[in-house]
């Protein structure tokens, strides 16, 4: 039995490789860019000041300067919805591959533009090139899982899909460790520390190349039978697949030659009522759980256990490498244990650790160990991040829609992640400084409902075909109404 198995898994040696090439392009540069920005803050700043000097003959203001440093850091959000409105219309149109080849010519773009920026002496670039890669993270990152998700073959789509997570995850800690001082958070280095996305953008666009269109959207979208199988032979390098074409002409029989989907169709009708709660609650309302806080507050905890500053980088490494670590062991799991467990439990035990760190947090001058406890404390919900919501919820919005769905559902799962990353970067300032550590009561309430949400409502999904996946749905959809369930698509009807 091991030597089927492991003769099954290198029969899937394509998939594996077109799943590493989509994750360099794709979450993979959203990871670099969220973590690589803090390294090179002074130098940027520095450099703001310096340039307008040149134009105005006088130092800009403290507070001017702020601002544009807080709007550079801002704007990628502002790019990232602008690529995720996009991402339901590109890879209708043109198809994931062409639309991924597109983001990749946007991301060296953006690159030129951070590296050429100090010889030009704007910082006016920086902003521009910064929106840029936004741009490129959002279309990225939903055509990336799209595109995963219809190449692959449901006993390996859950762990294939969070190998994007794993990526994310990558990006975070690569961006963290090539921005140290010993490496290119430097003075003379900061600008191609700002332009590195390029180097995957190139590679993958490169290496795209030699890769089919998804399988599902050849097939289901354009009608093209044979495309579409010869990349199945080619991708899962085998010849018996009946089941897996069967699944495709059944679902789009369903579609029944009908465009995708608008996003007005995803609001407001009835039939992808629960599965619309699913994408918002615990998938794109992630950034509510409280981890982008909880490492922003842990560096005021390692100062009371004592770390000295210059040592802050390298714990925020090692809180990086935790959740890498974590997201990796999900993957072995989510096929196992399946995705309702995994994220359900873990927005309980998340919830239930940080109510337990709030508590400490108010004691912790009671005694000198306390501090120490903190720390654990954070490391304990990261990794819960890890194993549970942060894997689940990038491969859950992957089962829940069938193909005429999915565009407009990833569009809608991405504006929502962006905006609520937007909201919670700009307020969460203000409610640190008006409830301080109890601030994290907030995330525990999110944390708690999302898990009584998925625990008593989502079925799961694991193991099951997409259309298996819709009849589960339907049932809450059309709950009590059995002969709307009989005799409604469940793919495709709108009621409004």
């Amino acid at each position: 039995m091991p030597d089927v198995h492991f003769a099954c898994q290198l029969q899937h040696w394509r998939l594996y490789l077109l799943s590493l090439v989509l994750g360099i392009g794709g979450c993979f540069q959203y990871g670099i860019q969220v973590s690589l920005i803090a390294s090179p803050a002074v130098h940027i700043q520095s450099f703001v000041n310096y340039t307008w000097m040149m134009r105005y003959n006088t130092p800009v203001h403290e507070s001017t300067n702020q601002l544009i440093w807080s709007f550079i850091v801002a704007v990628l959000s502002l790019g990232c919805w602008a690529g995720a409105v996009h991402s339901g219309s590109l890879p209708v149109t043109y198809g994931r591959k062409k639309a991924l080849l597109f983001n990749n010519v946007v991301a060296i773009i953006a690159a030129l533009l951070m590296v050429l920026s100090r010889t030009a002496k704007s910082f006016e670039m920086i902003l521009l090139g910064r929106f840029l890669y936004g741009y490129n993270n959002g279309l990225g990152l939903s055509v990336h899982l799209m595109y995963l998700g219809e190449s692959s073959p449901k006993k390996l789509r859950g762990f294939l899909t969070l190998t994007s997570s794993i990526f994310i995850g990558l990006g975070k800690v690569v961006g963290q460790i090539i921005g140290i001082k010993e490496i290119m958070g430097t003075d003379e280095m900061w600008p191609y520390l700002l332009g590195v996305s390029g180097i995957p953008a190139i590679l993958q666009f490169v290496m795209l190349l030699f890769f089919p269109e998804a399988p599902r959207y050849l097939y289901i979208d354009k009608g093209d039978t044979e495309r579409s199988k010869k990349a199945l032979q080619w991708l899962w390098q085998e010849d018996n697949l009946k089941m897996e074409l069967d699944d495709m002409q059944l679902e789009r029989e369903r579609s029944q030659g009908e465009k995708a989907k608008s996003v007005k169709d995803l609001l407001t009708s009835r039939c992808v009522r629960w599965q619309l709660l699913t994408l918002a609650i615990p998938c794109a309302g992630v950034q509510f759980c409280g981890i982008n806080a909880l490492c922003f507050y842990a560096f005021d905890i390692f100062r009371e256990s004592g770390v000295p500053e210059d040592k802050m980088h390298y714990l925020a490494i090692g809180i990086g490498a935790t959740e890498l670590i974590a997201i990796m062991l999900c993957s072995f799991l989510i096929d196992r244990a399946g995705r309702k467990k995994l994220m359900g439990y873990g927005y309980l035990l998340m919830g239930i650790t940080m109510c337990v760190l709030t508590v400490m947090l108010s004691i912790k001058d009671l005694n000198s160990w306390i501090p120490y406890v903190n720390i654990a404390l954070i490391f304990c919900v990261i990794c819960i991040y890890g194993l549970g919501p942060s894997g689940v919820s990038m491969v859950l919005p992957a089962d829940l829609f069938l193909q005429a769905w999915r565009p407009s559902a990833y569009a809608v799962c991405r504006t929502i992640y962006w905006l609520c990353m937007f909201v919670v970067g700009m307020l969460f300032g203000y409610i640190v400084d008006g409830l301080g550590q109890f601030c994290f009561l907030i995330f525990v309430a999110y944390s708690l409902g999302s898990a009584a949400f998925i625990i008593y409502f989502v079925p799961e999904t694991k193991g099951k075909t997409m259309v298996e996946i819709m009849e589960d749905f339907s049932k809450l959809n059309y709950k009590n109404r059995t002969a709307d369930i009989e005799n409604t698509d469940v793919g495709l009807e709108t009621k409004f």
